[in-house]
């Protein structure tokens, strides 16, 4: 094992705290049967995960590769926060993003996918071809179709709506809660961000109805009552 990989290992380890670990494992559902089943948790903060990722910044792929395939839920994620810094400043871009897509089964769990997919397979999508995410809308794995949806945020930031919709449009019967709530957050996220948006919003909600109950109270979490009663 390379010696970088051992030391921060031994660095993650040391900042465990097994109280917060035990909320983790039941707040992020690792029980058996449940969407995180299996997944371990030591129990550090974010804040401390991403002070660990701006110290092993330089890990290089096949590092970051043994890292991203551990057990262990805070070494995952501290992989993913070392390839948002390594995107951000990189030029050779499309190796962070390919490797990103080559290990989405990695990414499996909500925080996983939500703090990462925006910031680079999005961010790499503005200016690209984007099939790739209808082939994750189309995936049997749940966390291929939440990259796909929550991915779309980078395109809502540029006030391009059209993939947002799309995706939403075949995710929006989807039965996994956690694929429902994302997409309810996509609309409500399409209708905040002006007034086309709203607009393009209510129509999604109206020419898709009757919606998941889930979906649709996030979608219309900024409504007023008037404007739900009605949609309904």
């Amino acid at each position: 094992m390379p010696i970088l990989i051992g030391k921060i290992k031994q660095e993650i380890k040391k900042l465990g705290n097994k109280e917060r670990a035990k909320l983790s494992q039941r707040y992020f559902k690792t029980g058996k049967g449940e969407y995180g089943e299996g997944d371990i948790f030591l129990g550090i903060t974010v804040p401390k995960q991403r002070e660990l990722a701006k110290k092993y910044y330089s890990l290089d792929i096949k590092q970051l590769k043994k890292l991203i395939d551990s057990k262990i839920h805070e070494e995952r994620m501290i992989a993913l926060f070392i390839l948002i810094n390594r995107y951000k400043t990189t030029n050779n871009k499309k190796i962070i993003f390919h490797f990103y897509i080559k290990n989405t089964y990695r990414i499996n769990n909500w925080d996983l996918v939500d703090s990462s997919a925006p910031k680079i397979v999005g961010t790499h999508l503005l200016d690209k071809e984007r099939s790739i995410l209808y082939r994750l809308a189309h995936s049997k794995n749940l966390w291929g179709r939440r990259i796909a949806i929550i991915s779309t945020f980078a395109f809502i930031g540029r006030n391009e709506f059209k993939d947002a919709l799309r995706i939403s449009k075949i995710l929006c019967r989807d039965k996994h809660d956690l694929i429902q709530k994302a997409v309810g957050w996509t609309l409500r996220e399409v209708g905040k961000k002006s007034l086309i948006g709203k607009k393009l919003e209510i129509k999604f909600l109206k020419e898709n109805k009757p919606l998941p109950s889930i979906l649709f109270s996030y979608a219309t979490e900024n409504f007023s009552k008037r404007e739900k009663e009605k949609l309904r």
